[in-house]
C-alpha cells in the first residue's frame, strides 16, 4: 500500500513541477531560441507544451496503474461466504402481511 501511495505523490508531484518548469523556463528565456519566437507564439508553444507534459504524466501514471499486479488484491474469504449466504436467504413475503391489514381495516 506505501509504494501505491508514494508513486501516487509523485505523479501529483510532477503534474505541478513539469507544467510550471516549462512556463517559468519560456518566460525567462531559459530554452534555446524562445528569444526569437513573438510573445503570442511563446505563449501559445509554452501552454501547449505544458498541457501536453500533464498529459503525459497522467498517462504515466495510468500505465503504472495498469501493471500493478491484480493477483494480491483477493477478498477476504470468511466475507464472502458470509455474503453469499445472506443472499440465499429468503426474506418473509410482506405481500400478505400487508393483505391481511386491509381486511382487518373493512
Amino acid at each position: 500500500m506505501a509504494g501505491v501511495i508514494k508513486k501516487f505523490f509523485v505523479a501529483s508531484l510532477f503534474m505541478w513541477v513539469a507544467p510550471i518548469t516549462i512556463l517559468y523556463g519560456f518566460n525567462h528565456q531559459l530554452f534555446p531560441g524562445s528569444t526569437q519566437l513573438s510573445s503570442y507564439s511563446q505563449t501559445l508553444l509554452s501552454g501547449f507544451l505544458a498541457v501536453i507534459s500533464f498529459n503525459m504524466v497522467i498517462a504515466f501514471y495510468i500505465c503504472m496503474a495498469m501493471k500493478e499486479p491484480s493477483d494480491r488484491h483477493e477478498p477476504d474469504p470468511a466475507f464472502l461466504a458470509e455474503a453469499k449466504s445472506s443472499i440465499s436467504q429468503s426474506t418473509p413475503c410482506e405481500s400478505g402481511d400487508s393483505s391481511q391489514a386491509r381486511e382487518k381495516q373493512e
